[in-house]
């Protein structure tokens, strides 16, 4: 069977002698975690899970940027809030007064729907926390000590040389409270001398932790700190001459630490655009949640190479990337035929990676995501009439096909009831308006034609005199009405809808017409209620 690429990366890592292997991941804090940024802890996860089934002892670890600077004012914040720019995100207060701070405020959500990837040996570390606990400070002595020769490695890549006197210390102004706009140009011993753009001339202990150093002096060191060993990261610190190539060199020669193996990925966009915190153009995974499983994530993200272009939309897209995940799940399981067997060795890696707990030994439970979308309405969200409606149709596994609503496992109909919740709640966010109906209860006032209302009279006699198999049975027969009363397609459907929903569209007319009660549809087309 062909290997996923987290696999090749748990091989490679593999060689090296090593007890543990500690695989990072950060994020900034700098508003709401979206599936764009938080990306790193889920492949992080899912290379220390391939290093564990090789029987190495891996961890994940997930460092929150709390305590860099805020540059933008984040989406929905006020712009009252841009009093707050250029100051540690880590002491900047609660927005809503709901948290300690405003890093609390936009990470807890995050955190909280984390732990359904329940994610084996995973650690959470504060970058405020560990500079206010004096985790840095040796690392920060080192810097200072080896100022000239980081101003060389990052003179190599800069098209403007650092200043003489500068520093890779930036502290906390104790007059405006920014760190973004302090110029450090002196220390002697712990006391570093700065200037902020404030007007402020002050001088800051970095054994206090009311500072940081500069981005790529501190990832470098934070490479040693915590002996990571490998870390996922956006596509922009993978650029040449970009913070991992100079990290790289600054962990190697400075702080005499080998760099972790990268495993740079390309950013996610959102119906074609990047995702902007400030601009309020994101997608959270606690709202992935709402509308489908963790596994669809994972698959999501591990359907394809981590520098292969992945956009995301929460609409009609998203019941596409279902289909496809539902797909791969009767692939994986037998119950479908890939195209061929490299097909089925690749889509089956992915389903095994995707996994949160294993791979099940039974198929789950798995009702068609977009098919549900019509029985849900249909039914007003009765879970035994919409399973009724399945039956019908034809969408449930032989497993289940022959069951009644009463006679599902627990497990099976948890499952279920979850799927039928994402569904009203990705109907309730997402759907368009064109998915969206009501059957009406009383004949709507509708103008039909007379050719129109002829075509629904038989309909409804054929309704009435025969069964059906399934909805293609039922397709065929409705055609067989439109070639013979010559009525263009378009004109007989619209009947349909005109005179069930009031509205000249909706479902694929076969199944949706088979989902209805029967005697209602009957009286419905003849035009008697």
């Amino acid at each position: 069977m062909s290997e996923h690429w987290t696999e090749r990366i748990a091989e490679e890592l593999s060689k090296q002698n090593r007890d543990e292997f500690i695989v990072g991941s950060g994020t900034s804090i700098s508003g709401s975690i979206h599936i764009g940024n938080s990306c790193d802890v889920f492949i992080a996860s899912a290379v220390s899970k391939e290093l564990r089934k090789l029987g190495k002892n891996a961890k994940t670890l997930w460092i929150a940027d709390d305590y860099d600077p805020l540059r933008k004012v984040p989406y929905p914040l006020p712009e009252s809030y841009s009093k707050y720019l250029g100051q540690a995100y880590y002491e900047i207060p609660c927005p809503e007064g709901c948290c300690d701070n405003f890093v609390e405020h936009f990470q807890k959500p995050f955190v909280n729907a984390l732990e359904q990837f329940d994610i084996e040996n995973l650690e959470i570390k504060s970058g405020a926390q560990m500079y206010k606990n004096g985790v840095y400070t040796e690392a920060t002595k080192i810097a200072l000590e080896n100022t000239e020769r980081i101003k060389e490695i990052f003179n190599q890549y800069r098209e403007h040389p650092l200043r003489d006197d500068w520093l890779p210390y930036n502290p906390i102004c104790t007059e405006c409270g920014r760190v973004n706009t302090t110029k450090a140009y002196s220390y002697e011993g712990t006391k570093v001398q700065y200037r902020c753009e404030c007007g402020h001339e002050g001088e800051m202990d970095y054994t206090t932790g009311k500072g940081k150093l500069t981005w790529r002096v501190e990832w470098a060191a934070r490479w040693k700190i915590l002996n990571i060993t490998c870390e996922p990261f956006g596509k922009d610190h993978a650029a040449s001459g970009g913070s991992y190539d100079v990290s790289k060199v600054i962990s190697e020669e400075i702080f005499d630490y080998p760099a972790p193996y990268p495993v740079p990925y390309e950013w996610i966009t959102l119906e074609g655009n990047a995702m902007s915190k400030s601009k309020g153009v994101f997608f959270s995974p606690e709202a992935w949640l709402e509308i489908g499983k963790p596994e669809t994530l994972n698959y999501f993200i591990f359907r394809n190479k981590p520098l292969k272009p992945k956009d995301f939309n929460p609409k009609m897209g998203f019941l596409d990337l279902m289909d496809q995940y539902d797909r791969v799940e009767r692939i994986y399981y037998g119950v479908e035929e890939a195209s061929n067997d490299k097909e089925k060795d690749k889509l089956s890696k992915i389903y095994e990676v995707s996994q949160i707990d294993g791979v099940k030994e039974e198929m789950p439970l798995q009702p068609s995501y977009r098919f549900l979308t019509v029985a849900y309405q249909i039914a007003n969200g009765d879970a035994e009439k919409i399973f009724e409606i399945l039956k019908k149709n034809h969408q449930l596994q032989d497993r289940i096909a022959n069951l009644d609503y009463s006679e599902l496992s627990d497990l099976d109909k948890n499952t279920y009831l979850q799927r039928l919740e994402h569904v009203n709640n990705w109907l309730n966010k997402y759907g368009p308006k064109f998915v969206k109906f009501q059957v009406m209860k009383k004949m709507p006032r509708i103008e039909i034609t007379d050719e129109q209302k002829e075509f629904l009279k038989q309909v409804a006699d054929i309704l009435e005199n025969e069964e059906f198999e399934d909805s293609v049975q039922f397709h065929d027969k409705m055609y067989t009405v439109i070639e013979s009363l010559e009525i263009k397609p378009q004109k007989a459907f619209q009947a349909i809808y005109k005179t069930i929903l009031g509205k000249k569209q909706g479902p694929k007319a076969a199944s949706f017409v088979l989902s209805l009660d029967k005697d209602f549809v009957i009286k419905r087309f003849r035009l008697e209620e």
